[in-house]
């Protein structure tokens, strides 16, 4: 069941968090049999819903036999307790469902290390009211990473596990500091593709660069940064990075824990900004990513916007759009609509702030450049 508090400061977001908290449901392979949603001037400091509204709660889940409650709200510990024991099932927060799609999408033991990490993090303030109503666990939303060894540990074991991994990570970051100066070495310029979830980057990339990232109409779909080399022409070589997409209120856990794919972002030579302008949303998606590239310093970075799936779009609405962004390029990624002039800008970019970096291309083996394989199917190319 999805419970949701709609509180005076959300009142303008709400329905618009309310249907991203369905899809991270989605996401997380959940089945969501009953929604509940609330108007409150203030949450309830116990348990965010009132006493009245817990009762009441409590029908539900024993008449539907429901065996997960998920808030839309993030809950403090002490009101996920008691409603954990309110409810006798277990209840999580938009932050936990978040660390739980983290924890599917997690491939690399890298990612795996920081989705334990995240989760320990999280869990460290709900161990004593969180491990009655975990103890039982065999899987399911908001129980995976770590498993049930954690969730027996007491805090000194937890905290020692802590100090474990971010030893860990940081060795992993100075092995990945070592790769971008190689790559520099060689004279190969980075880019980071950024965006909000679910904008089509991982398209992007698999259709610049050969690759094969998994893609679906899902949140978070790709988790691990992944990378492809291209020759632009002219003796220009880069490395393109997808990374995982940006959303509304990222749990501060994550934005820590995740620090190499903030990294790629921070250390890129250039930034490819991607934008869903087919989602009805698209201006507040454009300020959020813009609001997550100035909190990590990365606004002055050269860069490139992509107004990804036009091809859903009228003319008219094109237009429209871009008389607000008329630096954006149109493309559809998923058509590969536009990926040939979107490629000639990144070949001008380079050349105007890298002069000094270009370098003639020597071809090796096993390394093309898709353009021939773009341009074929580019209706704005013929």
């Amino acid at each position: 069941m999805l419970v949701a508090v709609e509180l005076p400061d959300s009142t303008d977001l709400f329905q618009e968090m309310f249907q991203e908290m369905i899809q991270l449901c989605y996401s997380a392979n959940s089945n969501i049999i009953n929604t509940f949603i609330q108007k409150r001037k203030s949450p309830d400091p116990s348990t965010m819903v009132g006493s009245g509204k817990v009762e009441e709660l409590r029908e539900i889940v024993v008449d539907e036999k429901i065996d997960l409650v998920i808030f839309m709200n993030n809950l403090r510990p002490s009101q996920q307790t008691n409603l954990s024991e309110a409810l006798k099932v277990r209840v999580i927060d938009r932050q936990a469902l978040i660390l739980d799609i983290f924890a599917q999408r997690a491939r690399t033991r890298e990612g795996k290390m920081q989705v334990e990490l995240a989760l320990l993090n999280y869990l460290l303030p709900r161990l004593k009211g969180l491990g009655p109503v975990l103890s039982k666990l065999g899987g399911g939303i908001g129980t995976r990473g770590p498993g049930e060894t954690m969730l027996e540990t007491d805090r000194r074991h937890v905290k020692r596990r802590i100090h474990s991994l971010k030893k860990d990570l940081d060795k992993h970051r100075a092995h990945r500091e070592v790769i971008r100066k190689s790559r520099h070495n060689k004279g190969f310029l980075m880019a980071s593709i950024v965006g909000y979830t679910n904008a089509g980057k991982s398209t992007i990339l698999n259709n610049m660069a050969n690759q094969s990232v998994d893609v679906g109409d899902k949140l978070f779909a790709t988790l691990d940064p992944t990378s492809g080399k291209l020759y632009l022409g002219e003796g220009v070589e880069i490395v393109v990075v997808d990374t995982v997409g940006f959303i509304r209120h990222l749990p501060h856990q994550l934005a820590a824990a995740f620090k190499a794919t903030l990294e790629e972002v921070r250390e890129a030579d250039i930034i490819i900004r991607v934008l869903d302008v087919s989602h009805h949303r698209w201006s507040e998606h454009n300020e959020v990513t813009e609001q997550v590239l100035e909190e990590m310093a990365c606004d002055n970075k050269p860069t490139l916007l992509l107004l990804n799936k036009t091809d859903l779009l009228s003319d008219k609405h094109i237009s429209e759009i871009r008389e607000s962004l008329p630096d954006g390029i149109p493309i559809s990624a998923l058509k590969r609509n536009g990926l040939d002039r979107m490629a000639n800008e990144l070949l001008s970019v380079s050349k105007e702030y890298y002069p000094d970096f270009i370098k003639r291309f020597r071809k090796e083996d096993g390394y093309k450049w898709y353009r021939e394989y773009i341009s074929k199917d580019d209706p704005q190319t013929k």
